[in-house]
């Protein structure tokens, strides 16, 4: 999609020759030749930059500045004046402008202040973006998430490369995200890479770039993910999932921050820094040989672990009610309060989806439910299911008082691992943790018995 910029000056000559010159390098331009008029093609349909000329009749370049700044503070301005003085380009700096650039123009200079601007314009909406996203989403006061924050706040402000570990859907993309947004580099991009969802054929390409010509259907030179992440994070999602072939580069890549693009010979120094992050046990990939052992010890200088929703179930609360009023302001369906009785239903499932899981799961809640009230009620049966079967008849659930409730939970909880152990009672004892004669006294005082 090309990027559209507005001209504004009142000099025709300006509009035609600056106008084709920009239609050539590939950009959409839209002309306006006074104030009035640009403001009113912004408001209608704003475009990715405009290039402002100061001394028109009617509304000068000065006010038109202050009025897109008012309407779009990101939309990147760039000033053109055949009367600049440097009072007028502090003034203009001062009141947003990305550049002051003056007549007679210099292609080059116009061109490189361009891609400059838009440049700069596309990382602090991806930064506002990046904090927004973070804010609403790092939620919790668990101890679990306490220690999590404390690691990412030691790991952010350093060089070193980080290794994510946790289960799918517990957040490890927005841990990556929050020690790139945290860390020095967040003036520059962070770049992700899903390294399960690259076919083997493609994963060179995509990460390093390629040459023109270098293989079928390279019909132009491309950069690869570590040329755009220069001076920022490269994020390796699921690097479990990548070939020994690449993982031989990837090493080489974090020793000497040097590579060559496919079909390339010249090598490209690059400064990034690697956060990579996988669901699998490395440790038994490498005893497996599917796993290089060498990369692992490079990427594990700062081992960072998400905890699963279950090792956190204290942020249930809030995570619910987050999420509710979240989905309630993203579309129509207004606020609705829950109801205090689901939560200990809630926490009594093992949610294996985590966080994901646990959202998708109130976002169905408030589409399904009619009222403003979400109550235990309208939890949906398949769920009544899932909890009934993880918690034995899961009569525990409506008990009254912590001991009866207590006793019920440890008669079936026993009773169902003491049949999924063949009724071992020593293999028992050591799978849950106690002592093979305090299970014993355990059954007895339950009534637990093989049928």
């Amino acid at each position: 999609m090309k990027q559209k910029i507005l001209l504004v000056d009142d000099e025709i000559s300006i509009l035609q020759s600056l106008g084709g010159l920009l239609e050539d390098e590939g950009y959409e331009v839209v002309q306006a030749r006074s104030g009035e008029e640009a403001l009113e093609r912004v408001k209608k349909d704003p475009a990715d930059l405009i290039l402002l000329d100061i001394w028109m009749p009617g509304i000068d370049g000065m006010a038109v500045l202050d009025d897109v700044k008012k309407l779009y503070p990101l939309l990147p301005v760039i000033i053109v004046s055949g009367h600049g003085t440097i009072e007028t380009a502090v003034k203009a700096t001062r009141k947003g402008a990305f550049d002051f650039i003056e007549k007679p123009l210099s292609i080059e200079r116009v061109l490189v202040s361009i891609q400059n601007a838009i440049e700069f314009s596309r990382l602090e909406e991806e930064n506002r973006l990046l904090r927004n996203k973070a804010d609403r989403r790092m939620i919790g006061d668990s101890p679990a998430v306490r220690a999590l924050w404390e690691q990412i706040r030691r790991a952010a402000p350093t060089n070193a490369t980080v290794l994510i570990t946790g289960e799918n859907g517990t957040g490890k993309e927005l841990a990556a995200r929050m020690i790139h947004l945290l860390s020095r580099r967040n003036g520059g991009r962070i770049i992700e890479v899903n390294c399960a969802a690259i076919p083997e054929e493609l994963i060179e390409s995509e990460l390093f770039g390629h040459e023109k010509g270098a293989f079928t259907g390279a019909q132009e030179k491309r950069k690869g993910k570590f040329d755009l992440a220069n001076g920022g994070t490269l994020f390796l999602d699921e690097i479990g999932d990548m070939s020994n072939r690449t993982q031989a580069k990837i090493l080489r890549i974090i020793q000497e921050q040097v590579f060559e693009r496919v079909g390339g010979e010249r090598a490209i120094e690059v400064d990034v820094r690697i956060v990579a992050a996988t669901n699998k046990d490395l440790q038994k990939e490498i005893e497996l040989g599917r796993f290089r052992q060498d990369l692992y010890y490079r990427l594990n200088v700062i081992p960072i672990y998400v905890p699963p929703l279950r090792e956190r179930m204290e942020d249930m609360e809030l995570l619910v009610e987050h999420f509710a009023a979240e989905i309630a302001s993203e579309s129509a369906l207004g606020k609705k309060k829950i109801d205090p009785r689901i939560y200990r239903l809630l926490r009594s499932y093992s949610w294996p989806g985590n966080i994901r899981e646990l959202r998708n799961f109130i976002e169905r809640l408030m589409i399904m439910t009619p009222g403003n009230l979400i109550g235990p009620e309208e939890l949906p049966a398949d769920f009544r299911n899932e909890v009934a079967e993880e918690n034995g008849d899961g009569s525990w659930l409506q008990c009254e008082t912590m001991e009866e409730a207590r006793s019920r939970f440890e008669r079936d909880f026993l009773a169902k691992r003491l049949e999924e152990n063949g009724w071992n009672i020593s293999l028992t004892a050591t799978r849950i943790g106690l002592e093979r004669s305090h299970l014993h006294r355990k059954m007895k005082a339950l009534g637990i018995r093989k049928e």
